[in-house]
């Protein structure tokens, strides 16, 4: 009886392929290769968890030692208040500004305290039995050049402004907790006796410096006054102010002629203009308003136009030359003769208008330019003394200015104000209460560190080692699926653990064997595939014991299965079955030899042998013959599965020539063998081949790290089956 078949190793049409060996569940996205999930990585560094071990101890032990052995350091505190603005003892401007205005000025303090001057002063004041005291730690088995006391305080020294306040902590360390504290409130008393320093040496200069300016200005003012008085004298400007008045006034007057007289002449134009307009056009002029209103002219046309209309009656009745005819007809003429006679008087009266009009306007506008070129001349008469007047004026104000200033800074130099005041001062810590080591950090750091160096170390080697191991190695990178997995074999001759189905030397082996057969048996193309080709990337992968014991395993179930050994260059499969290579595939293509005279029948029950008859010296000429087609063809009638052994993929093409003449093909890997890009190169040349691949076999996985990379596979569990089967009679075939 057959054992169950296990499950697929593929899924349906429609489903992404799934494996359970490697780094976990193995899934293929629709739409591009496998990627990498959270627990592959786990089960990478579960497989170097020596590497991180032995890294973190060292680490761990490295920081515990300096931790345990550290001088113990102890740290003291001061904390100043810097002040807004100066204390407004009196209201005069400082010399210097020490006002506070944004986080910019707070830095600047900051800087202040952290200065080399600062440092310099505190050292200075270091002198004598406190000095040695001070340096003696830093003096212990020292190398090099010793440090001075100015670079122990830089080292040592912190300021940190308190944050959102005003509040700046002023911080030192040192193996002596009662110096630590005289040096925190050394550095706060230099800090605020400079900034008394810089306020008075600032405040001198600045005072000196504005006496001397004072004296200068001085001079100039007088200089501007006498310049002016005699420019006065000369020029005899005492009443420049009021004619200016007057010329001012008069031509804002000669202003308001022009623009009146201009409206006039505008208006007067206007009108000659419609006049000229409908003359040239042969128009009447009675059409423009201003001449219609004339009275004469209104009843003009009054009259006129009665006149026209008892032309009109008359006519109806009489014949033009009818006495009454005549006399209403010559009526119309002199009153025509009228209308236009006083219509060109209305226009001599418009065209009078308009020529007094221009002469008006010309006149004013020659009064307006001379009274402006009165005023020009005055004005340009009193630049100059305005120019003296105005100079002197600013001359004075800086002379008051300058001297109200020194009289302030001559009264703030003698004030002692300062923009800092001490808060709390620093003092001595307890004895228990030092800051280094912390002891809780270090080994946290070191427990941090020595995991981080070791996971770093452990990804490192795994980045290096690209041989194939895993299942994402192979369905992920190579391209193939992963169809089964043949577990380690234990030591035995090569003829045994080639035949180890048949001779039941190894039951895991043999399960192996039996979950492979049903993987294909389970997938549509290589349930129906007659001839299968059996290859490697390189030697010594077990291709040549995957095809013996695969083909002993489709044997025992009922199926004829001829093994051909197509390694014409090595050829092993006859010493797999301990049979002679005399003759074989090289006869079979070579000349008249029949198939039943080169096959070795029966070595097992429905199994028969083909060697490969020697070693050929073309190989390929040999594959690429006629006979060696005929051959395939041949067996294909004879029997139900052929398997076909040949040398490795990488090494020679020996394999890409027999591939067209099979079914599909089966591609061996051996477990932390093959490096992984020759790998991949071997499986995608049996991509591009288009000839099926059922899958990778992997060969000889190691038990005792199957647990890294097949969990799921070689769980503890599944040896009761093994047990429970050894337990019967040996002379049973798993395979029955």
């Amino acid at each position: 009886m057959n054992p169950p078949a296990s499950p697929a190793p593929h899924g349906g049409p429609d489903q992404a392929p799934e494996s359970p060996y490697g780094y976990g569940a193995y899934q293929q996205p629709p739409d591009g290769p496998q990627q990498r999930g959270f627990q592959d990585y786990v089960l990478i560094l579960r497989e170097r968890i020596w590497y991180i071990l032995a890294v973190f101890l060292v680490i761990f032990s490295c920081v515990l030692v300096y931790t345990l052995t550290q001088t113990k350091i102890y740290q003291s505190r001061s904390l100043i208040q810097i002040l807004r603005r100066d204390p407004a003892v009196l209201k005069v401007q400082s010399v210097t500004d020490n006002d506070v205005r944004s986080l910019e000025d707070l830095n600047t303090i900051v800087q202040i305290l952290e200065s080399g001057t600062i440092i310099q002063k505190v050292s200075d004041r270091l002198t004598g039995e406190k000095l040695a005291q001070f340096m003696a730690p830093y003096l212990k088995g020292g190398s090099g050049d010793p440090l001075t006391p100015a670079e122990v305080l830089f080292k040592n020294r912190r300021v940190i402004p308190r944050r959102m306040s005003l509040i700046i902590e002023v911080q030192y360390r040192h193996p002596d907790r009662v110096l630590a504290s005289d040096i925190a409130n050394m550095f706060v008393d230099e800090f605020i006796a400079y900034n008394s320093r810089v306020r008075i040496d600032e405040s001198m200069k600045a005072v000196d410096e504005l006496r001397a300016r004072v004296n200068d200005q001085r001079k100039k003012v007088e200089e501007l006054a006498t310049r002016l008085q005699t420019y006065r004298e000369t020029h005899k400007m005492v009443s420049l102010d009021q004619r200016r008045d007057m010329v001012t006034e008069t031509l804002k007057a000669r202003n308001i002629i022009v623009t009146q007289t201009n409206a006039r002449f505008k208006d007067a134009e206007v009108r000659w203009k419609q006049i000229q307009e409908l003359r040239a056009a042969g128009r009447d002029l009675t059409e423009l308003s201003f001449i219609a209103i004339q009275p004469i002219i209104g009843e003009l046309k009054k009259q006129q136009a009665e006149q026209k209309v008892v032309v009109a009656q008359l006519s109806e009745r009489y014949r033009a030359k009818h006495p009454r005819m005549i006399d209403a007809t010559r009526m119309l003429s002199q009153i025509d003769a009228e209308l236009a006679k006083a219509t060109a008087e209305a226009a001599s009266i418009v065209e009078g208008d308009y020529q007094s009009a221009l002469r008006n306007a010309d006149e004013a506008r020659s009064g307006l330019v001379e009274q402006e070129t009165q005023s020009l001349g005055i004005d340009r008469a009193g630049v100059e003394y305005e120019s003296l007047d105005r100079e002197l004026k600013i001359e004075e104000q800086v002379l008051q200015h300058l001297m109200g200033r020194m009289r302030e800074t001559t009264m703030s130099s003698t004030l002692d104000t300062q923009n800092a005041r001490v808060i709390d001062r620093a003092f001595p810590s307890q004895p228990e209460q030092y800051v280094k080591p912390v002891i809780l950090l270090n080994l946290g750091l070191g427990l941090v560190g020595g995991l981080g160096l070791g996971l770093a170390v452990a990804i490192f080697v795994a980045f290096i080692d690209d041989r194939v191991k895993s299942s994402f190695d192979i369905e992920g990178q190579m391209g193939l699926h992963l169809l089964g997995i043949i577990p380690q074999v234990r030591k035995m001759p090569a003829p045994e653990k080639a035949q180890v189905v048949a001779n039941h030397a190894d039951r895991q082996v043999s399960e192996a064997f039996l979950t492979l057969h049903s993987s294909l048996r389970l997938k549509d193309d290589a349930r129906a595939a007659k001839c299968i080709l059996v290859t490697s990337t390189i030697p010594g992968e077990g291709k040549s014991f995957t095809t013996t014991n695969l083909a002993l395993t489709f044997a025992a179930h009922g199926e004829k299965v001829v093994v051909i050994d197509c390694d014409l260059r090595r050829p092993n499969i006859h010493k797999s079955f301990r049979i002679a290579n005399q003759r074989g595939v090289i006869d079979l293509c070579g000349g008249d030899t029949r198939v039943e005279d080169v096959v070795v029948k029966g070595p097992h029950p429905n199994l028969d042998i083909i060697p490969a008859g020697g070693r050929a010296k073309n190989p390929t000429h040999v594959l690429n013959s006629a006979g060696f087609e005929h051959m395939i063809a041949d067996l294909r009638t004879r029997y139900d599965r052929v398997f076909i052994d040949t040398p490795p993929i990488a090494a020679v093409s020996d394999a890409l020539i027999i591939l067209p003449l099979v079914d599909g093909s089966i591609f061996t890997v051996f477990f932390n063998k093959v490096r992984r890009r020759a790998a991949q190169y071997a499986a995608r040349r049996l991509i591009d081949s288009h000839v099926p691949n059922f899958g990778a076999v992997l060969n000889g996985l190691n038990m005792n790290v199957s647990g890294y990379y097949y969990g799921q596979y070689t769980d503890k569990s599944y040896k009761d089956y093994y047990v429970v089967m050894s337990k019967k009679d040996d002379t049973q075939s798993p395979l029955k």
